[in-house]
């Protein structure tokens, strides 16, 4: 099985790019951040004549949004982190294939100590709540999307520039690392231990990608039920030199795991 993240920033400005990626990478499943469409302004036309008929999806008009596109067929689908509904729109949970898959987009945070900055916070406090709730580590459970936080200083061009900025505060980093040490593993640590490894690049600093300015805030992480069959990790950096790219790549973890 092939499970991609993608922060797409406008899933109808990237049909473009994925008419070429997906037929290249044929993931099974792919969760979208940041799609910025209402649910009925989803391109499921386009998924479905591409392969990919299972579509989940939770839309906000211009911002935020989360969907999950999949060959496999999709159940119990929730779209909401709050019992009493989500005020935006950030996530969405599946099951396929015997697999629980989580598909989020945290809050960015604007600055720290900004109303936006302790949005974040919260928002991140109520999902680890929400998991070790609703799971267990044993539970077969992939956690993947946008967390708009560097897990450690590997994860950023210039750390010691940013140390204490959104993102990279001390904060931030111990929410993420009380998510992981509850029971997941990052699955891209897995292969590649050294810093230089982004996902995002900023569109607004000239020759970024060239340049390897970037960021890691996308993550693909797992319980152990998935993470011992996991075979590889790839972040697919050129995808951002396709037509109309996003300001991140696609990250795609392959793992040995029944799909019937």
């Amino acid at each position: 099985m092939k499970i991609t993240t993608f922060n797409c920033n406008s899933i109808r400005a990237r049909i473009p790019a994925l008419s070429q990626w997906l037929p290249e990478n044929n993931p099974d499943i792919i969760c979208f951040q940041e799609t910025k469409v209402t649910d009925n302004d989803f391109p499921f036309i386009f998924f479905e004549s591409t392969g990919y008929p299972h579509i989940a999806v939770r839309g906000q008009k211009s911002y935020n949004g989360v969907a999950v596109a999949s060959r496999i067929p999709l159940d119990d689908i929730s779209r909401d982190l709050y019992k009493d509904g989500d005020e935006q729109a950030r996530f969405i949970s599946v099951s396929a294939a015997g697999l629980r898959l989580i598909n989020v987009y945290v809050p960015q945070g604007f600055a720290v100590g900004s109303e936006k900055f302790d949005y974040k916070l919260k928002w991140m406090e109520d999902l680890i709540t929400f998991v070790k709730e609703s799971y267990s580590p044993r539970t077969p459970l992939v956690i993947a999307g946008d967390f708009n936080i560097t897990i450690d200083g590997r994860d950023i061009y210039d750390p010691e520039a940013f140390e204490g900025e959104v993102s990279c505060t001390d904060e931030e980093r111990k929410l993420m690392a009380s998510l992981i040490s509850w029971g997941l593993t990052d699955l891209f640590r897995l292969y590649e231990k050294d810093s230089g490894h982004f996902t995002f690049w900023d569109y607004r600093v000239a020759n970024a990608l060239q340049r390897n300015v970037g960021w890691r805030i996308d993550y693909l992480l797992a319980t152990e039920p998935v993470s011992r069959n996991c075979k590889k990790v790839h972040i697919d950096k050129m995808s951002r030199l396709l037509p109309k790219p996003s300001d991140h790549a696609p990250v795609t973890v392959e793992i040995d795991w029944d799909l019937n």
